[in-house]
């Protein structure tokens, strides 16, 4: 399938296509790696985590990663941070919802494709009004990457954060909305929380802290229940990271 434009209007065509998109696994793993040797983040773990983590992805649970928000270089450490962890295996099927401005230009396409993207169309940015239909089908696709096998990884803070750094902002409910698809489908997610941390001035020019703590095998309950624990998760790895920085 051709590559459809990405602009709300033609959501249908979007969400059509990057339910199958695959993107290429050696590539991915190479830009994965080559974006671990230039951001170094520093990788810390609740005990126990890094061998849990592990053992449940060998199992092959379908994965939600979450981690916090607070730079456009975020995504660059999430993807370092892979490479540096047990998440390393994941890569190349795990699918990253990102905003649909990432979209526009061809080249950054082409490398958000490459990485996994699956567009999102913001309230912020469309009202909540236009981007009702199309958050529902970007929601149904997400899950059903996860029912055939994908992890998907997500800011669920929606936007950087201007404020405190070491405090998560509010949690947008879409996450528990697509685990709940998920189950409806049949999966149970399990849920990897990474907190990140650029130091007392948030500058993303230094190798972040990054902490990851214990999963939680099994993501269940209403949208409402998964939005709140994913928040108390997410501050808990915000808190480790800012901890060791």
């Amino acid at each position: 399938m051709d590559r459809p434009e990405v602009t709300l209007a033609n959501y249908d065509a979007v969400y059509d296509f990057y339910r199958d998109h695959q993107q290429p696994r050696a590539i991915a793993r190479l830009a994965y790696a080559m974006l671990a040797a230039r951001y170094r983040p520093r990788v810390n773990y609740r005990a126990g985590a890094r061998d849990a983590v592990r053992e449940m992805i060998a199992t092959g649970t379908p994965v939600v990663i979450v981690a916090n928000h607070l730079t456009h270089s975020d995504q660059y450490t999430l993807a370092a941070t892979a490479w540096r962890s047990p998440l390393r295996t994941l890569i190349g099927r795990t699918r990253v919802l990102a905003k649909d401005e990432l979209f526009r230009e061809p080249r950054q396409r082409r490398e958000v494709d490459m990485m996994g993207g699956i567009p999102v169309f913001r309230a912020k940015n469309h009202g909540v009004r236009a981007v009702a239909d199309a958050g529902r089908r970007m929601m149904d696709v997400a899950a059903l990457r996860l029912s055939r096998g994908d992890a998907l990884a997500i800011f669920p803070e929606g936007t950087c954060n201007t404020g405190d750094p070491a405090q998560v902002q509010a949690v947008g409910s879409g996450i528990g909305h697509i685990v709940r698809r998920a189950a409806a489908l049949g999966v149970q997610p399990a849920l990897v929380t990474v907190g990140i941390a650029y130091g007392p001035d948030n500058d993303p020019g230094r190798p972040a802290s990054v902490f990851i703590t214990l999963p939680v095998p099994e993501l269940a309950g209403s949208p409402r229940e998964v939005t709140q624990r994913v928040a108390e998760e997410l501050q808990c790895a915000v808190d480790g990271a800012v901890a060791r920085y």
